[in-house]
């Protein structure tokens, strides 16, 4: 069809602005939620490794979002 080659098929903008943000929340979220809470994995080292790598890629999932968007 003509006039329909930059839609990408997928979900609207804004879909997918809100999913975006919810998934950054859901792994900082967790993230910290494993750095703070030991009772979930008990060794304190493994803990924070996961943690950390959580937090860390839920930071690197907001840069790409707001390159991404602008």
């Amino acid at each position: 069809m003509k006039g329909n080659e930059n839609y990408g098929g997928g979900a609207p903008r804004g879909a997918r602005l809100a999913f975006g943000i919810l998934m950054i929340l859901v792994y900082v979220g967790i993230g910290i939620l494993l750095i703070l809470n030991r009772t979930i994995i008990p060794n304190t080292a493994i803990s924070c490794v996961i943690g950390g790598l959580l937090c860390a890629y839920g930071v690197w999932r907001a840069v790409r979002l707001y390159k991404g968007w602008n």
